[in-house]
């Protein structure tokens, strides 16, 4: 019996989506370099399309990352957490920690050396650091430092938001606020007078679909990188309107 027992949990163990996928993986090394802002934060639309990323609480704790790490825009909203290491004179003490949300692109520079100023040139993985969070795990005299990173969970505030816009014959929704994987892989969208209609990833967490939902309460289909499904029914009323944002459930 206990037998018996032992191989149905383990089928049912390799039937279900990776129930592990959002714990922290195994550390890796990279380096990290920081974009210096007026307020020590990253504040500009980056290559995810979140727009002001303090408005969406991500702040100075974003980054942008090398092409190895980006995967095409794949991995926005993931979240990192980073430690500089091997390094006496630029590495805090005690190896601190800071987790970072991915927002943007860092470029290759083939211009310059992968050794000096073509951080980000492939197949190097960089992580390009706001001047604040830089600060809390290096000296800020570094120009770039080695560093220790993994994936982890992400710890959001409140719901899943979706931002809405477009036109009459385009919809388009950006996503923002993902908690646990932080990257969504699949969006589907559902107005009352449709069925669910798949959206095609137009950049970034930046989600479309030709389709005219106007007038009618959406509701939000979501599948995480891990294979986690979240459904969010009825978040925007029947009289949304374009460039709203509204509040759905949390993974």
């Amino acid at each position: 019996m206990a037998a018996f027992v032992a191989v149905v949990v383990y089928l049912v163990l390799l039937q279900t989506p990776n129930l592990f996928a959002a714990k922290d993986e195994e550390w890796k090394s990279a380096t990290a370099t920081y974009s210096k802002e007026t307020d020590g934060s990253i504040v500009t639309e980056g290559a995810c399309g979140y727009g002001d990323l303090h408005k969406i609480s991500y702040g100075k704790y974003s980054a942008g990352l090398s092409s190895m790490l980006f995967n095409r825009g794949s991995t926005c909203g993931a979240c990192y957490e980073l430690r500089c290491v091997d390094h006496i004179l630029w590495c805090l003490q005690g190896s601190p920690t800071v987790v970072l949300t991915a927002t943007d692109f860092c470029p290759p520079n083939y211009g310059l050396s992968s050794d000096y100023g073509g951080w980000c040139n492939f197949p190097k993985e960089h992580f390009e650091m706001s001047e604040a969070a830089f600060a809390e795990i290096s000296e800020k005299k570094a120009d770039i430092v080695p560093v220790q990173y993994r994936r982890t969970r992400c710890d959001r505030s409140g719901g899943l938001r979706f931002t809405v816009s477009g036109n009459s014959r385009f919809f388009q929704v950006l996503i923002t606020n993902v908690g646990m994987d932080g990257e969504l892989v699949a969006v589907k969208v559902k107005g009352s007078r449709t069925g669910w209609i798949p959206m095609a990833r137009n950049w970034g967490q930046n989600w479309q679909s030709n389709v005219n939902l106007h007038g009618q309460p959406l509701s939000f289909e979501v599948t995480s990188s891990s294979g986690r499904t979240l459904t969010s029914y009825s978040v925007a009323p029947a009289n949304w309107q374009f460039g709203q944002t509204f509040e759905g459930k949390q993974f």
